[in-house]
């Protein structure tokens, strides 16, 4: 296996290289952190890397190995978005300068990588806050896709997907509040899963943006993150390890179809290149036996329910740094108007997740998964929304990424799945949305897609 070949592997496979002794972790190592040094000063995906750190862990996982030593990530690198993942004796930045406080011990998701033998190569970027479906701030600058670097990466876990689609590691983890995982996912050409609610602990975090908040990973391949999601889970699969559900056939499922979005504050925007991945993922699932017919779930009016909960959320995030002061305009914008959203509006907005997830999930009645788009469009431009205002930026966002935030809300599982590539080389996605609890569906699901249309073999223009 050539150098190119190795870094573009994904975790899984060059988990059982290294136990096979094929590849040790020191080269791995050492081959990240030269295509880091090389390819990263243009993408910016990384806020800071760990270059030291990261070779004393590969020696001694080298050395554990070859005492006999097994554990499900031994050796292999893995990045960390600068969000809900604390690392001992690092800030944990949120994508700006406000916060200056080294963490005090490990996150529980970052032990639990720890304890399965991952080696952390640094940290990614992401927007203040983790506020935006882009990944540039004042602070960190501005995170470009790999394959093209006038488009955004997505965010808010953009400089993970960036990270991970540039073959600088092999997976990286995010976090997705309003569609912060599969939206980078959708941008960079990944798979990206926003697992159920409370499958990986946000500890020492509490109950981020009122609930909306998961943490997962971007991968290249889905049997990467089927292994992230055993590694990394506090609560455990309903039906045995997520990477025996992505070893599995389906079965033949009954998927219902849709490109309408819940209502948010502005009409949403589904471009052609979009909606023809729609349906020729449509059109293969058919092939594959697949029941595949048109049906919305019905969202009534819960975009409005969500929308309170994230505003909210980021007014809390916003009041909540040492140094409030040092934030974009933009940012105290967008906590000002989460300041006008009433506590009992956020109470009644919490307490009503029961009803409308129980009114949407009927469409899970007589369907096993939901297609839709992941975003409306191709990544946009760098720079988009640069000088611009929270309001504005807000409304052009609700137009782009209406799809994704709605499951947020209701809690369940749902992932972005790549779809192909525009006629100028960006990559394309759809979102398979899941019953609660049932990540093993869309990773069984999302598995055969991938064998039947490979996504991984196909690299950006990077080196």
């Amino acid at each position: 296996m050539d150098a190119l070949e190795l870094a573009y592997a994904g975790i899984a496979r060059q988990a059982e290289l290294v136990r096979e002794a094929e590849v040790s972790s020191r080269e791995l190592v050492d081959l990240y952190l030269e295509r880091v040094s090389r390819i990263d000063p243009e993408l910016n995906a990384f806020r800071i890397v760990w270059p030291d750190r990261a070779v004393a862990a590969a020696d001694e996982a080298d050395r554990r190995r070859s005492k006999g030593e097994r554990a499900p990530l031994l050796g292999v690198p893995i990045a960390i978005k600068d969000e809900l993942a604390e690392v001992e004796g690092d800030v944990t930045a949120l994508g700006t300068g406000a916060i200056d406080r080294p963490a005090n011990a490990d996150s529980e998701m970052v032990a639990r990588l720890r304890a399965a033998g991952a080696v952390l190569v640094g940290k990614t970027n992401l927007p203040e806050l983790a506020i935006c479906g882009f990944t540039e701030s004042k602070t960190w600058g501005v995170s470009r896709n790999p394959w093209n670097p006038t488009r955004t990466p997505g965010g808010s876990s953009g400089g993970s997907a960036a990270a991970v689609a540039a073959g600088l590691v092999g997976a990286a983890s995010g976090s997705d509040g309003a569609g912060s995982i599969r939206i980078p996912a959708a941008c960079c050409g990944l798979f990206g899963l926003k697992p159920q609610r409370g499958r990986i602990a946000l500890a020492p975090f509490g109950e981020h943006w009122h609930g909306l908040s998961a943490n997962g990973c971007l991968s290249r391949t889905v049997r990467d993150t089927a292994l992230f999601l055993d590694v990394t889970a506090s609560a455990a699969p309903p039906e045995g390890p997520f990477t025996g559900a992505a070893a599995r056939a389906p079965g033949r499922l009954r998927i219902a179809v849709t490109m309408r979005p819940p209502r948010l504050l502005v009409g949403p925007v589904l471009d052609d290149a979009v909606r023809g991945a729609l349906e020729s993922t449509a059109d293969l699932l058919r092939s594959l036996g697949h029941g595949v017919g048109e049906r919305a779930p019905e969202f009534g009016l819960v975009g409005s329910r969500f929308s309170l909960l994230y505003l909210h959320g980021i007014h809390e995030d916003v009041q909540a740094v040492p140094h409030p002061e040092r934030l974009e305009p933009r940012t105290r914008g967008f906590g000002r108007i989460g300041g006008l959203v009433a506590s009992r509006s956020v109470r009644r907005a919490v307490e009503a997740i029961p009803k409308h997830a129980d009114r949407i999930n009927r469409v899970f009645d007589d369907h096993d998964v939901v297609l839709m788009p992941t975003i409306g469009v191709s990544p946009v431009e760098v720079g988009r929304w640069e000088g611009r205002g929270a309001l504005r930026t807000l409304l052009g966002m609700s137009r782009l990424y209406p799809y994704t935030g709605v499951w947020n809300y209701t809690g369940q599982p749902a992932a972005a799945v790549p779809a192909g590539f525009t006629a100028d080389g960006l990559p394309l996605s759809v979102q398979l949305v899941g019953r609660p609890n049932d990540e093993a569906t869309l990773l069984s699901l999302a598995a055969q897609i991938e064998a039947e249309r490979p996504w991984a073999s196909r690299t950006p223009p990077v080196g």
